[in-house]
C-alpha cells in the first residue's frame, strides 16, 4: 500500500472521500497517470511473464484480478479498451492509438465493450 499510495500510476492513489457520502470513492484518473498506468502493466506482465508473455497477457490479468471496486468505472472502461486492443491488435497499433487519441485526451470508450 505504500507504493500505490504515493504513485499517481495506481489507481489505488485515485480515491477520495465523497463529500455527499462520507465515504472513500475512485476518481477518474487524469490522462498522463493513465497513460503511465496501461505501460505499467504491460511491462510488469513482461517481466513476470517473461517468455511466456503474450499481448493479451495484461487482460487476462485484469480479468483474473477483477474489477476493482476502488477504480473509477470511466478509468475501468478505458483500460479494458487499451488492453483489447493491445490483445487483438498488438503493441504497435495500440501504441499509435495511445500516442494519437489517449494523450490528446480525444474520447474513446464512450460506448460499453464486450468483455
Amino acid at each position: 500500500m505504500h507504493h500505490k499510495g504515493r504513485n499517481r500510476h495506481h489507481f489505488e492513489y485515485w480515491t477520495d472521500v465523497s463529500q455527499v457520502t462520507h465515504q472513500y470513492e475512485p476518481l477518474e484518473m487524469p490522462t498522463e497517470f493513465f497513460v503511465e498506468m496501461c505501460m505499467d502493466r504491460i511491462a510488469a506482465s513482461r517481466t513476470y511473464l517473461g517468455e511466456q508473455y503474450h499481448d493479451g497477457a495484461p487482460l487476462e490479468y485484469l480479468q483474473r484480478a477483477g474489477d476493482n471496486r476502488w477504480m473509477h468505472p470511466v478509468t475501468a472502461r478505458k483500460l479494458r479498451f487499451i488492453l483489447m486492443m493491445l490483445r487483438d491488435k498488438g503493441e504497435e497499433e495500440t501504441f499509435r492509438f495511445i500516442r494519437e487519441v489517449v494523450l490528446r485526451e480525444l474520447p474513446f470508450a464512450e460506448d460499453d465493450m464486450e468483455q
